[in-house]
C-alpha cells in the first residue's frame, strides 16, 4: 500500500504531463495558425479548409479515372 508520499508523486507527475501536453498543444496551434496564414497568402481563400477541400476533390477525381 502506498503512502501519501507516493500519491503526491503521482499527482506531481500528472501535473508535469499536463503541462507538457498543454505546451505541445500550444505549439501545434501556433503551427496550424501559421500554416493557415501561409495558405491564404498563396491563394487558398480559406487556408486549411480550402486546401483540405481541394485535396479531397483531387482524390475523388483520381478514384474515378
Amino acid at each position: 500500500m502506498e503512502g501519501k508520499g507516493g500519491e503526491d508523486m503521482d499527482q506531481e507527475q500528472m501535473l508535469k504531463k499536463i503541462a507538457k501536453l498543454e505546451s505541445l498543444c500550444d505549439q501545434l496551434q501556433s503551427e496550424m495558425n501559421y500554416l493557415d496564414q501561409l495558405l491564404v497568402e498563396v491563394g487558398f481563400e480559406e487556408g486549411l479548409k480550402t486546401l483540405k477541400s481541394a485535396a479531397l476533390e483531387l482524390i475523388a477525381k483520381r478514384k474515378r479515372y
